[in-house]
């Protein structure tokens, strides 16, 4: 059975024992636009205690607030009992609930998109909110008054971004005049959420409409004021036609196709670096640009709490993001060291989007990938012709130079200098030969 038939045979049970029970939310406006949805979440009269009668295999997620997910067939749906939210002091959750009907239970949910209810028995939708309206005109509404919908929940303001950008969908007046009062209080929102949202907005599509509507809703200065100082800083003309470092992380946040966490937050914050390094004399310059917003990167990054294999990566894609303009001159040694980064796919797909929102000259791309494509992985990373043990067993003394003679040798060795471990014996005996 599929997972719709499942998630109808749950609303079947749930009707059968006497209880209402509806699709709502997120799956319900997926099916409206079209689209398949990846998950089905179910609104019900039934509470947790009955939820747990009628099924095998129950977990209570938060039944304090009527929520249970339940299993069938292989497939877990989230259940949750017809509810009202009653007070948010802490700007994220309610203090408490108490249970009501499908209508009272769509009213406190976020934007009338998401408070549309689906009879999959019937094949009907129930509109309470003015959703499907919204819907064909391209609407985010919040449901009722925004001001407390966003009062009672901060992260409703990213996710209203998110939705806007991802479904190419204005936000509706006098939802978008509540966001700035509300902006100003995002960071009640622990920064782990904050951080998750935003790589879901960089990751969706359309994330350069994004980063343009967090701006405009005063959400981008009080969450990446690093990235709003990029607006109006000069580049220099010759290299970058399309405008300032905010003009140019923003086509290039356009012309992404499925990025990773890694690729999108690099593409974001590669520039970063340049508002604080900005110098204008005889020409415009970014002095040690790269360096400075890869600390800058990683500080941002850990500020959200990402997770250090996305920070050193992030840092990384931010730190080498220039090494293509010397990269057709390196030593080969170098090159391949590069390549084998486990970031450089990143890195390679970030130069080719650097290259597209200013210049426009993919050579250098070009010639990149050629080299990626027909190094095989022994190539880029041949087995050790030498070890530690060994240059003891040379009698040469432990010490901060056998990391130097080591690293030599397998740059020898990546040039196509040596090929064997007696070559690279008395090569180590020809480059280091030891002190009587």
């Amino acid at each position: 059975m599929s997972l719709r038939d499942n998630a109808t045979l749950v609303i079947s049970q749930l009707r059968e024992a006497g209880h209402e029970a509806y699709f709502v939310g997120g799956c319900v406006r997926d099916m409206v636009l079209g689209v398949e949805p990846h998950d089905y979440d179910i609104a019900t009269s039934a509470k947790p205690d009955d939820v747990k009668k009628l099924f095998d295999k129950v977990i209570e997620v938060g039944a304090e607030f009527g929520v249970s997910r339940v299993c069938l067939d292989g497939d877990w749906f989230e259940v949750a009992t017809f509810r009202a939210d009653l007070g948010y002091s802490d700007g994220r959750r309610p203090d408490a609930v108490e249970f009501t009907d499908a209508k009272g239970d769509v009213a406190r949910r976020d934007f009338t998109i998401n408070g549309l209810l689906c009879d999959p028995i019937k094949d009907e939708v129930i509109d309470h909110v003015g959703g499907q309206i919204d819907i064909e005109n391209k609407l985010i509404r919040c449901i009722g008054d925004p001001v407390e919908r966003f009062a009672e929940d901060k992260l409703r303001l990213l996710r209203a971004i998110r939705f806007a950008a991802r479904l190419e969908y204005q936000i509706e007046l006098s939802t978008h005049r509540a966001f700035p009062a509300a902006a100003a209080e995002i960071k009640q929102v622990s920064p782990e959420r904050i951080g998750a949202e935003l790589l879901n907005i960089l990751t969706g599509p359309h994330a350069d409409r994004a980063v343009d509507l967090l701006d405009q809703t005063r959400l981008l200065i009080h969450l990446l004021p690093e990235v709003h100082a990029m607006k109006g800083v000069e580049q220099p003309p010759q290299f970058h036609p399309e405008g300032d470092v905010y003009v140019h992380t923003k086509l290039m946040l356009g012309y992404m196709v499925a990025p990773s966490p890694e690729l999108a937050l690099g593409v974001l914050l590669h520039d970063v670096g340049k508002p604080p390094t900005f110098q204008k004399t005889d020409r415009i310059r970014f002095n040690d640009h790269a360096a400075v917003g890869a600390n800058m990167a990683a500080k941002i990054c850990r500020r959200f709490h990402m997770p250090n294999t996305v920070t050193d990566a992030v840092a990384n894609l931010v730190a080498t993001h220039m090494t293509f303009l010397e990269i057709r001159n390196m030593r080969e040694s170098r090159l391949k060291r590069f390549m084998r980064e486990p970031y450089f796919e990143d890195a390679l797909e970030l130069h080719r989007l650097d290259c597209l929102a200013s210049h426009g000259n993919l050579d250098t791309w070009r010639w990149c990938l050629d080299r990626y494509l027909e190094l095989e992985p022994e190539q880029v990373r041949p087995p050790r012709l030498l070890t530690g043990n060994d240059l003891i067993e040379m009698s040469y003394t432990p010490g901060p130079q056998f990391k130097e003679i080591l690293t030599a040798v397998e740059d020898a060795q990546l040039e196509g200098k040596l090929d064997s471990r007696e070559a690279a014996i008395e090569f180590v005996h020809r480059q280091f030969p030891r002190t009587p």
